[in-house]
């Protein structure tokens, strides 16, 4: 094509709206993808586990980045790992009773610690008091609880040799000039590790049966070439090998691959507020979201969330159309903190009463105006929508906007106890919905309507 047709075709693509198609990795249509990822968003709700040698440090699961450990240094996290209260079935039936549809676990974060027993390495759990793969036994027990299971897999690996030092790497030199980061690399070769990294993802993917999720991060390209990007990774065929071994899995969207149509599954907002997840609104997103400020174990870390924090966290997604997944992260001994169980069994007491404003659940059609001070959630199938009473009214009432005609029956959804409502006087196309005195025993109540 030369140039003047060239740019008469841009021209008229501009003037049309119409964009170049996107690339595509495989062939999944549409549809198909959406028939895939179904059981995910329906459940909505998940757990995420960052558990690992740090959790014997108790200080952020990057310790060995922040105070700049090396290997030596770090070893006798490994030494000591003996965790002799991890009981996955305990955890298990701790995630389904909060209401979690599925789970997450780092089977190697960033430290370059396996779990799961590797043929590949002799940093694995099997090598501590241990003795144990505790990748096994947490795939068998959330199974057994009818969980969907995922596993977390760090593409970055701060202890493996071949592993090139990066502007993130706990050995990233001080002047990051290029001569430094060439001289610490000396004899270091990324393509011996890519491929140790495509040996422990096949192991993964083929020797625990059916796995629903897998998270690989991440990606950090640098234009002065000290971060890592899908070259480094070799992402492209990297994501064939997980299709190829696993064809109904979820991948998330850290690999780099923007440029793909396929790239990626769903996209990971981390730890942002609930005012920024409305701009992901018609996409297929997951935040992933940390109980306090920590993903790894924090013995000494307060700024823990509040059980009104969380639920908002929750209502906040399916209300736009997205999921949630909170982490735990356990103690060297292998069990869940006790401001973690606190705060899961919170949910739990919420979910038990509320999970069908969650479950199938998304954001509302516009022909529903949110009420003041509330947030809604809407499930097309049996036609309900759900209002969620953030601010329980002194004066017994809710305005139900533009509702008139729309609605046949209003009931509280922890008790389906009816509430009656009428149109407003002084506007016909609203209803009057009204509440009794006691608020229910629930921090964010919700009210179910029946729709016409």
């Amino acid at each position: 094509m030369n140039l003047k047709k060239l740019s008469l075709l841009l021209l008229l693509m501009v003037i049309t709206g119409t964009t170049f198609a996107q690339k595509s990795i495989g062939n999944e249509t549409d549809a198909q993808k959406k028939k895939r990822m179904e059981w995910w968003t329906d459940g909505r709700f998940g757990m995420f586990i960052h558990w690992g040698l740090y959790s014997g440090a108790a200080r952020h699961e990057w310790v060995k980045h922040n105070e700049k450990i090396d290997n030596a240094g770090y070893q006798k996290y490994f030494d000591q790992f003996n965790p002799d209260s991890f009981d996955p079935k305990k955890w298990a039936k701790t995630a389904k009773v909060a209401g979690m549809k599925y789970a997450v676990l780092t089977t190697k974060h960033h430290e370059g610690f396996c779990l799961f027993d590797s043929k590949y390495t002799d940093y694995k759990a099997t090598n501590t008091a241990a003795k144990r793969d505790l990748v096994r036994e947490y795939v068998n027990a959330y199974r057994a609880e009818g969980l969907k299971v995922g596993f977390y897999y760090s593409l970055l690996d701060w202890h493996h040799p071949n592993y090139t030092i990066d502007d993130i790497h706990p050995q990233s030199p001080a002047d990051k000039s290029d001569a430094s980061y060439e001289r610490m690399n000396k004899g270091r070769d990324m393509a011996k590790y890519r491929q140790y990294m495509r040996n422990q993802i096949t192991e993964l993917l083929t020797n625990y049966g059916k796995i629903d999720i897998i998270w690989l991060d991440f990606s950090f390209p640098r234009k002065d070439g000290h971060g890592k990007g899908k070259d480094d990774w070799g992402s492209v065929e990297l994501i064939k090998l997980i299709r190829k071994l696993q064809p109904g899995i979820i991948i998330d969207n850290r690999l780099n691959l923007e440029e793909y149509k396929d790239g990626a599954d769903f996209e990971t907002p981390e730890q942002v507020g609930t005012d920024e997840l409305a701009k992901y609104r018609g996409k297929t997103w997951e935040t992933c979201q940390t109980f306090s400020g920590s993903w790894g174990y924090y013995r000494d870390e307060n700024t823990w969330k509040t059980h009104r924090q969380l639920l908002d966290l929750l209502i906040t997604s399916v209300s736009n159309g997205g999921n949630l997944i909170l982490n735990v992260g356990p103690t060297a001994r292998g069990e869940f903190d006790y401001r973690a169980t606190r705060a899961l069994d919170s949910m739990a007491y919420w979910m038990h009463a509320n999970n069908r404003a969650i479950y199938n659940c998304t954001y509302a059609p516009d022909t529903y105006k949110v009420p003041e001070n509330d947030k809604l959630t809407y499930n097309a199938k049996t036609k309900k929508l759900y209002v969620h009473l953030y601010y329980y009214p002194q004066g017994g009432t809710v305005t139900l906007p533009g509702y008139a005609g729309k609605i046949k029956y209003a009931a509280f959804l922890n008790d389906a106890s009816e509430l009656l409502y009428k149109p407003s006087p002084g506007n016909p196309d609203d209803l009057i919905l009204t509440l009794p005195a006691k608020k229910p025993q629930y921090e964010i109540p919700v009210v179910e309507l029946t729709l016409q």
